[in-house]
């Protein structure tokens, strides 16, 4: 990574921006993660002795040359790549001046203390930019740094039922279901990326930095999209649905018979089409479901007959004859299958850094593309505490012997 930015198109497009990442655990870091896929550099401040609390989140742990397991846990690597790891006390004054004086060589501060939790330290947005003005400071919270709740840890399961996203998640007959990933801490991390980028192009016009508030719960709500405007404008709570649309029919999930696949079928033309190949053509002219908001309307007495002629073929037979008639569907795949899917490694979507401890550090490659600025060099995860020496000496002009003594005391 650079500190200063080039003139050349494939340069690093966000080269010599600095982000100073002070959050751990899922949102913070995926935004921070984001950035350094864009060519930030992310200097990750943490703990001494235990560092990101994901960093013992496993097993399974990430083995080394030799095939011995590490301490590294496979949560960690997944949302801390292209980092410099720096371990600082900031619950010390010598570590809060330290984090101060890294605050003033960075454009961006990344953290998801609890409301005030930095004040205390001196280290809030407020601190920061009397000795930084162009700073930007991005703060993830559960609830956001006002209201009732602001006081509230935050956590992506509580969240998920709070904001009302279990309510729809899952089967009628069942109990409401979370999302099988942190998506909330996810889509959290990728808002509070696009408040960063709009806050620097912002700083472009008036050469001054801002503060962002992004709350999980925030994100959870705005997230429900289509089915946070069926309850404003319909009047009433949507409800579980299992894998079908509250809006389409039929886009859900069927068997077949010797496994499932999905049918989402997007327009009147698609079905009129479906209806043929399925062998039941009269239905596309049946007044219940030629169009789509009549199939809604009927979809108790349509479905059945949709999933009776599911049933009658293999799933691989049916992908073929659904993929060639331009009806959009697809399989439901294990996690193992989906990494062996043409498409994954077409796209090169796992990829493989060298780890400092040897060995080979598994990822997933960055969804973001840009043809003029690419970024193919990502590095692994950071040890705890790797760069501390290096970031010290480089930003900051410590030199070794006050590095020395700072580790004696237990500062870094």
């Amino acid at each position: 990574m650079t500190d200063n930015p080039t003139s050349t198109p494939t340069a690093q497009a966000l080269a010599g921006i600095r982000v100073l990442d002070l959050s751990r655990v899922l949102a913070g870091p995926w935004a921070t993660q984001t950035l350094g896929d864009l060519g930030a550099d992310i200097v990750k401040v943490e703990k001494p002795g235990d560092g990101d609390d994901t960093r013992g989140w496993g097993p399974p742990w990430l083995s080394d040359g030799e095939g011995r397991p590490t301490r590294e846990s496979a949560y960690f690597l997944a949302a801390n790549r292209n980092k410099r790891s720096v371990t600082i006390d900031m619950a010390t004054a010598q570590g809060q001046a330290l984090i101060r004086r890294l605050a003033q060589q960075s454009d961006v501060v990344v953290e998801n203390f609890k409301v005030g939790g930095l004040k205390r330290y001196g280290l809030d947005h407020e601190s920061l930019a009397a000795l930084n003005p162009r700073l930007v400071t991005c703060s993830i919270t559960g609830f956001g740094q006002d209201g009732p709740e602001a006081g509230r840890a935050g956590y992506d399961f509580m969240i998920q039922g709070m904001s009302g996203l279990m309510s729809v998640t899952g089967s009628p007959e069942g109990e409401p279901q979370k999302v099988g990933v942190a998506l909330v801490d996810i889509l959290t991390g990728l808002n509070a990326t696009i408040g960063i980028l709009a806050a620097l192009e912002q700083r472009h016009r008036t050469g001054r930095g801002q503060h962002i508030d992004i709350a999980l719960f925030d994100v959870a709500v705005a997230s429900l999209a289509n089915q946070a405007l069926n309850f404003l404008v319909g009047g009433s709570a949507p409800r579980r649905l299992g894998n079908a649309h509250p809006n389409i029919v039929p886009y859900q999930a069927f068997e077949t018979s010797d496994g499932h696949l999905i049918l989402a079928v997007g327009n009147d033309a698609q079905f009129a089409r479906f209806c043929r190949l399925a062998e039941m053509p009269e239905l596309a002219d049946d007044a219940r479901y030629a169009i789509n908001r009549e199939r809604v309307a009927h979809r108790e007495t349509l479905v059945p007959l949709i999933a009776a002629a599911l049933k009658r073929q293999a799933t691989g037979e049916w992908l073929a004859m659904l993929d060639a008639a331009g009806i959009p569907a697809g399989p439901i795949n294990t996690i193992a299958q989906t990494f062996a899917e043409p498409q994954t490694l077409a796209r090169g979507l796992a990829i493989h850094l060298p780890h400092p401890l040897g060995g080979i550090a598994p990822g997933v490659r960055s969804p973001l593309r840009l043809k003029d600025s690419p970024f193919d060099a990502p590095t692994a995860p950071p040890l705890l505490g790797q760069h501390t020496d290096e970031v010290l000496e480089t930003l900051l002009g410590v030199n070794a012997a006050e590095r020395q003594a700072l580790r004696e005391a237990g500062i870094i």
